[in-house]
């Protein structure tokens, strides 16, 4: 797996400026970030509730 450097990266935001402009950017960057936070919630969520049912196993099995 490549990661991306820093020529890769000023490749990307070439590209995205010249494919939305640069009005369409920070709504676009604010639309990502608010979809990453998202996201992350809901995997927190779910590793929570399977703790939550691990311990109530725990508990059933005692």
């Amino acid at each position: 797996m490549s990661t991306v450097g820093i020529p890769g990266l000023i490749l990307i935001i070439l590209a995205a400026l010249l494919l939305f402009g640069p009005s369409k950017l920070p709504e676009l960057g604010r639309a990502a970030g608010r979809t990453l936070k998202e996201f992350k919630d809901s995997v927190s969520g779910l590793s929570d509730d399977k703790k939550d049912s691990d311990k109530i196993k725990e508990a059933d099995q005692k």
